[in-house]
């Protein structure tokens, strides 16, 4: 089944024109009939939303897409409060849908509307993504350590140490070299060059978001090949 295609969440824009207020001698409905009138629409738009999850489950893909619509800035506010990063929040928002798209039958209507279900899914799931950056930032700054800490042999210390120390520093430079030269460019001007992500987008010419992107997949290949030694 192939997977939709669905769009940025976009920017929210909020109506800035003013509003009249009405005056309340002319307010023909009792408080009652507002709340009674607000309920009804309340449930007849759970009622909609649980129509168009059973929908998918015949890859309807319009179905997708209306509730993509309605419910997108949702999904990326809650995933921005969590994240605090746009570019991430983005990409959770694209992952909750399409779970969406895959499991529609993970919802139940008897349990509760569509938009309650949907903004657990949209909290657990930026939960689990910030644990996994949390986790992921963590190792680098130990790769990062590893990295830095290349000693002088000149130093007159232990023999053994010394040992130890030259056969760390022979991995270290045997696994940066096996990185694409790319990455391996950005994570030497980074942390042997001592220049920021900035700077090196400026030498380099490439986007910002490209160094970014080259220094945390070459942190990670470093991380797979030198990790006994990161556990040690």
């Amino acid at each position: 089944m192939n997977e939709p295609r669905l769009r940025r969440v976009g920017p929210i824009v909020t109506d800035t024109t003013t509003t009249r207020v009405p005056e309340l001698a002319r307010i023909r409905h009792p408080v009652a009939d507002v709340i009674s009138a607000a309920s009804d629409g309340k449930q007849r738009r759970a009622d909609e939303d649980a129509a168009l999850v059973s929908a998918l489950a015949t890859d309807e893909v319009t179905a997708l897409e209306q509730l993509y619509d309605r419910y997108s800035a949702l999904v990326f506010s809650i995933a921005l409060r969590v994240l605090h990063d746009h570019t991430v929040a983005e990409d959770v928002t694209q992952e909750v849908f399409l779970r969406v798209w895959r499991q529609p039958a993970s919802f139940d209507p008897e349990r509760g509307r569509f938009i309650s279900w949907l903004s657990s899914v949209a909290r657990n799931r930026s939960l689990d993504e910030l644990r996994k950056l949390t986790r992921r930032r963590g190792a680098e700054d130990q790769i990062e350590e590893a990295v830095l800490y290349l000693p002088d042999q000149s130093r007159g210390e232990d023999p053994q140490e010394q040992a130890i120390l030259a056969e760390e520093r022979v991995r270290i430079r045997a696994a940066l070299a096996e990185l694409p030269p790319a990455q391996r460019e950005v994570i030497e001007l980074a942390y042997f060059s001592g220049l920021t992500q900035v700077e090196i987008a400026e030498r380099t010419g490439d986007p910002l978001g490209t160094i970014k992107t080259r220094v945390r997949l070459g942190m990670h290949r470093l991380r797979e090949a030198l990790t006994d030694f990161v556990d040690q």
